[in-house]
């Protein structure tokens, strides 16, 4: 099934690795012009030869507003408008209440909710009317989760985000939808859950508690983001769609 984004310009912001880069590839498959970003520039330019296509990559980080102006002044040296944003930019780490430092919340809500506002507001100017937005919540914020508090807070404010977000766009008639990933075979989910034989055990150990026997693919991500994204989701405005195998409906 193709969503026609042939020839739409495409924003995916922390395109280097795991739901960003999948989500940038299904894109660049369907023949879109794909602008990523990321912070280390050897993994952006990997990523640029392995998404191909019409994509371009901008070194930045998200939680840097002068970051995000370059992204866009970046795309409008070849294009006048933006169709889509996939504010995915984002991540979090492990710290139990009575270890939290500011460090830790100033990092996390800089990168996970401050990125994703700015992301969003900066691209204003360029989404042409009846654009699409998709922002990359979390099942987490939906329950709690042992000393990831400060995460799940961020992933609450985004899916927030989305409900308010299409009330002040409605006249622009710009869809604001949030996907909320489950626990998913990435890069950084290995490194969080310290690598190697541990994070195998943790990812057979939470598979057992999802309903559909395993973790997700970046892959499956991605296809629920580019149907949130395309005309064959016109009538889905501030949704919070869950994937993540129905874990958060038990």
């Amino acid at each position: 099934m193709t969503y026609g984004f042939d020839g739409k310009v495409v924003i995916v912001t922390g395109g280097t690795s795991g739901i960003g880069l999948a989500t940038a590839k299904a894109f660049a498959d369907e023949g879109a012009f794909v602008f990523i970003t990321g912070r280390r520039q050897e993994a952006l330019d990997a990523a640029v030869t392995r998404i191909g296509g019409k994509v371009t990559g901008v070194r930045g980080d998200m939680g840097h507003l002068d970051d995000i102006d370059r992204l866009y002044d970046t795309v409008q040296q070849t294009h006048n408008q933006i169709d889509v944003v996939f504010a995915n930019a984002g991540g979090g780490e492990f710290a139990p209440l009575g270890a939290i430092s500011e460090e830790h919340y100033q990092s996390t809500f800089d990168s996970n909710v401050k990125g994703v506002l700015f992301t969003v507001q900066k691209a204003l100017p360029l989404l042409r009317d009846g654009a699409s937005i998709v922002l990359n919540a979390s099942n987490v914020s939906a329950a709690g989760t042992p000393a990831l508090s400060v995460y799940s807070a961020t992933k609450a404010a985004v899916r927030s985000f989305a409900r308010n977000w299409m009330l002040d766009l409605k006249d622009r008639h710009i869809r604001v939808n949030a996907v909320s990933p489950g626990v998913t075979d990435t890069a950084g989910l290995n490194q969080l859950f310290g690598g190697g034989e541990q994070a195998k055990e943790t990812k057979t150990y939470l598979s057992g508690l999802i309903p559909s026997g395993r973790v997700a693919q970046p892959e499956e991500i991605a296809r629920s983001v580019l149907f949130l994204a395309s005309d064959e989701a016109s009538f889905i405005n501030g949704i919070e769609l869950y994937v993540d195998g129905g874990q958060k409906q038990i």
